[in-house]
């Protein structure tokens, strides 16, 4: 894989990544809800107008694209396992941002992870 392709794909799981973060703190700012007919347009407008769940839907679309992109240089085989690295960059983020726990169990899980996208890389 070229410096180009990689760029890619990494560009494309970061891209995801930040998606899901910036969904999580509109989800955050919003509040806990559920949809019914009797919420579904204020939860649907707070959801609508919340900046950065519409940041968080922008960046899907471009990683859409960036990842199509990275699919036309990049076997599928070996550019999917990648998007594994997006969960360490959240379960990190997620850890400095918003506080969430990362417990031994999911630090040997994020560092199976690592070690099985080092080992695809390189295959």
């Amino acid at each position: 894989m070229n410096i180009v392709s990689f760029s890619l794909v990494l560009l494309g799981v970061l891209l995801n990544a930040v998606a899901q973060l910036l969904l999580k703190a509109g989800t955050n700012a919003i509040g806990a809800f559920e949809f019914s007919t009797a919420n579904i347009v204020p939860v649907g407008w707070k959801i609508a107008t919340s900046l950065p769940i519409l940041g968080g839907i922008g960046c899907y679309v471009i990683s859409v694209v960036v990842w199509i992109l990275a699919l036309s240089r990049v076997e599928v085989s070996i550019a999917y396992p990648m998007l594994s690295v997006g969960y360490v960059v959240n379960a990190v983020a997620a850890w400095y941002l918003f506080g969430e726990a990362v417990t031994p169990t999911r630090l040997l899980g994020i560092g199976i992870i690592i070690l099985g996208v080092f080992i695809v890389a390189r295959s």
